[in-house]
């Protein structure tokens, strides 16, 4: 839930708890102001008919109303004092607010009632609280409204910052520019993540320079070792003698090599150092790359399925037949013996799914550096789907895995760049 929903919600039900509370309170309060004006009426019918009787010695003549009823019961007292009832019969059948007292008329007692119906004021008090109600409903929306447009206001930097991060790529080369603010707590926020970004920067363009050096320093030693490797090859007596552990070490130099040649290759790619300007023919480059690896598909039992279309697209043609290569590479090499790989190529999306015994990949770490499957016997580097994802990346494609029916399906969407024709 967002923070402003979270808002609105408890700031709208706490007013409307404030609101009923304070709405009922003034409904008992008013109720209570508007009863004690009749009462205080009550009180001056009742000083008038003592006043009535103290001059003339009699009780007045009773005149009722639709305004006020009085009732004289000789001999019969009443209990004194101030009451609400309901009358029904005697041709009323409403609230009325009753003043009840005795007073004694030329030696007899005479039971006093007078009423007077609270029909006008109850009218008048359902008027004001209708008129409270919806002045309160007007309050409730018009903040509401208020509140959303202003929070709306107040939050738009942070939200422009989310957005900034959102789009904050370690390899782009340009700056991510954060929206000025007055609030303090929003420019603290900036400049911070401005801060860290720049932080971060730093430390990744020190390591690409780091691992591109490494590589490009690597290569001499290793021509090196490469070259004193085939001269003790050629040495009969050493071989036999340690062909066992010349070979070994011939295939971690092979091993090195390769991983050397990985990251080199990568550290281009983030430098962006190919132009993508070149019309491949992806099917061609599917073709050839299924080729390559007819011998080893046939030596381990592998059935290769290929159904591609014609399809073009601007791009990198050495970046293209990595990419390929080492997708059906991955296919092939984590195939199990007898298994399958099956490759489309329709309407720009490549999809290239393989059989193995290992259970599904991770889904956030299957495209990360030197990531392996704990079965998976470390004979790669682990760079092979991380290089597929830096070429896609780099060119604007996109490229996921899943794992269905027992088939590790990796797809490339090339149609997320611009095609040149298909």
């Amino acid at each position: 839930m967002k923070l402003f929903a979270r808002y609105n919600r408890l700031n709208i039900m706490a007013t409307v708890i404030v609101f009923m509370v304070g709405g009922f309170t003034f409904y008992l309060l008013l109720h209570y102001i508007l009863v004690q004006q009749v009462d205080s009426t009550l009180q001056s019918e009742q000083q008038e008919i003592y006043q009535y009787v103290k001059i003339h010695g009699v009780l007045p003549e009773i005149l009722n109303t639709k305004d006020q009823h009085e009732v004289f019961s000789k001999g019969v007292p009443v209990q004194q004092g101030y009451a609400t009832v309901n009358y029904q019969g005697d041709g009323r059948d409403e609230l009325y607010r009753d003043v009840r007292f005795n007073i004694a008329v030329e030696g007899e007692k005479y039971g006093v009632i007078v009423s007077k119906p609270l029909r006008s004021t109850q009218l008048l008090l359902n008027l004001i609280i209708l008129v409270t109600l919806a002045m309160i409903a007007l309050i409730l929306v018009t903040g509401l409204l208020i509140n959303r447009r202003i929070l709306n206001n107040i939050w738009r930097p942070f939200y422009d910052t989310v957005g900034q991060v959102k789009q904050y790529n370690l390899s782009a080369p340009d700056a991510v520019t954060l929206q000025k603010t007055d609030i303090e707590e929003f420019a603290l926020l900036n400049d911070s993540i401005a801060a860290m970004m720049d932080s971060v920067q730093q430390d990744y363009q020190a390591l690409k320079k780091f691992t591109g050096h490494a590589a490009h320093e690597m290569q001499t030693p290793l021509a090196v070792i490469r070259t004193r490797m085939d001269m003790l090859m050629q040495q009969e007596n050493l071989l036999n003698e340690y062909g066992p552990g010349i070979a070994e070490i011939e295939q971690a130099v092979q091993r090195l090599s390769r991983l050397n040649q990985s990251l080199l290759l990568l550290t281009k790619v983030e430098n962006r150092q190919f132009a993508l300007n070149e019309e491949v023919q992806i099917e061609e480059v599917v073709e050839n790359k299924c080729a390559e690896f007819t011998e080893m598909m046939l030596e381990r039992k592998i059935s290769l399925s290929l159904s591609v279309t014609p399809f073009s697209v601007r791009f990198h043609r050495q970046l293209a037949e990595i990419l390929t290569g080492n997708l059906v590479n991955n296919a092939m090499r984590y195939n199990k013996q007898g298994g399958a790989i099956v490759i489309t190529l329709d309407n720009g999306l490549l999809t290239i799914a393989n059989t193995s015994n290992l259970p599904a990949l991770e889904q956030e770490q299957v495209f990360q550096r030197f990531y392996r499957h704990s079965d998976v016997k470390a004979e790669g580097n682990g760079l092979g789907l991380s290089i597929v994802k830096q070429i896609c990346d780099f060119a604007g494609f996109t490229v996921n895995y899943t794992y269905v029916n027992d088939m590790h399906i990796f797809c490339v969407n090339f149609n997320a760049s611009t095609t040149i024709g298909g």
